[in-house]
């Protein structure tokens, strides 16, 4: 009996995007031409300007063995958390076959499986029979999930009350602890804080153990190589490569992916709701042109442009630089202010800190008064090229020692 618990052939998924401005573009001339070849021949194509196809996924063919945990990669837009929904049997797939065997358990966005009007009690049990199980089989699970998730003192209220972060606590607890054949994973763990990620990094590898499968999505490298032993890696909705996580993860960080100067930021479905987002970041040169890589020593900025649907006050933006494997090395932020509805360009300038080459990731976060409302992990990458002549070669002796270049201060005393 084989032990393939999943097995995807030639997925396909495509999208008609409508582009609701190419009517201004469109002359009077083309809508009659197009009308009377209608008339003509019905069976003709025409062209409509204000709608492209659009493939977020192409022949994709993989297998995932039962108890194995992995790791799906790849920048914004590369088609992971479409591959997670249609997975889930959320969407359909416009081609290709998948067989599953198991039952399934998802957590794609922060609430899912949620209603907000119940109690995180209700949910509860809501989302376990989703899951196929039996009000016995909750019972006996129940105190265990609310412990995970922490939220004893709010499981009677309204979760539409509860913070994003306590949102996301009690839906891994549910999806973790009712015992699902195969758990899906989107990056959602990165609105929960850094101790509730570690937890369910160590639930996840307790799942697996079980005999259990994980399929996890991240932009943290780290994370990633810590929990997953297989990899797939996806480009532009592509399979790249699928195999040993460690050879996915050191071809992910090796690609021309990151070897851009500008990056546009998929925006959410809701983002006109928002209150306000970042849409596109820029890697410049102090004179603010475009720049595909950075040389030690020279100046360097990151240009950030953002839309704000209304006034907010205590804005925000903060910038933060990871490793290539996702390990965080600096975060720097604006400082709190009011700032009226509108577009902004936010320059984040680099001072003398020098970085050793290699790649670097930028996550970008929006906040009022302290609470994020727009976060983007992955958002945008720095390449970092070798020592420029700008700079004195006596104080770079290792390039390769350590990820910051900046010697300490050293003094030597005669005793």
């Amino acid at each position: 009996m084989s032990d393939t618990i999943i097995t995807v052939q030639n997925l396909s998924k495509s999208y008609f995007l409508k582009h609701k401005n190419a009517e201004r573009y469109t002359a009077l001339r083309d809508v009659l031409t197009n009308k009377v070849k209608s008339i003509i021949n019905p069976k003709s194509k025409i062209i409509n300007p204000k709608s492209e196809e659009f493939w977020a996924l192409k022949d994709v063919s993989f297998d995932v063995k039962q108890g194995e945990r992995v790791g799906i990669i790849g920048r914004n837009g590369a088609g992971k958390s479409t591959l997670l929904k249609v997975l889930s049997r959320i969407v359909t797939p416009t081609k290709g076959k998948i067989t599953i065997d198991g039952r399934v358990a998802s957590l794609l966005e922060v609430g899912t499986g949620f209603h907000p009007e119940l109690t995180g009690r209700e949910n509860v049990f809501l989302n376990g029979s989703i899951l196929g199980m039996s009000k016995s089989e909750i019972l006996k699970k129940f105190d265990e999930i609310v412990a995970f998730a922490e939220v004893e003192k709010f499981l009677d209220t309204p979760v539409k009350r509860y913070s994003s972060g306590m949102y996301v606590r009690l839906a891994f607890a549910v999806a973790a602890h009712l015992e699902p054949e195969i758990l899906i994973v989107d990056e959602v763990l990165a609105v929960g804080d850094a101790e509730f990620q570690k937890k369910c990094l160590g639930k996840m590898k307790d799942v697996s153990s079980e005999g259990r499968t994980v399929l996890f999505v991240s932009h943290n490298m780290e994370a990633i190589q810590k929990l997953c032993n297989k990899g797939i890696y996806l480009r532009k909705g592509n399979l790249v490569t699928h195999g040993e996580i460690n050879e996915v993860v050191n071809e992910y960080v090796n690609t021309k992916d990151f070897s851009q100067s500008v990056f546009e930021i998929a925006l959410p479905n809701d983002s006109k709701n928002m209150l306000g987002y970042a849409y596109k970041i820029q890697i410049e040169n102090e004179d603010n042109y475009p720049i595909f890589e950075v040389e030690i020593g020279k100046t360097w900025q990151v240009r950030i442009c953002v839309t704000l649907n209304e006034d907010v006050e205590q804005f925000v933006i903060g910038l933060g630089l990871l490793s290539s494997l996702g390990m965080p090395i600096r975060t720097s932020w604006s400082e709190a202010a009011d700032y009226k509805k509108g577009n902004y360009e936010v320059i984040f300038k680099n001072d003398d800190v020098l970085f050793t080459t290699g790649h670097y990731k930028l996550t970008v976060g929006l906040s009022r008064y302290q609470r994020a409302f727009h976060y983007v992990e992955d958002a945008a990458n720095i390449t970092i090229s070798e020592v420029s002549s700008m700079i004195d070669n006596q104080r770079v002796l290792n390039t390769l020692s350590g990820l910051l270049l900046n010697p300490m201060k050293v003094e030597i005393i005669k005793i």
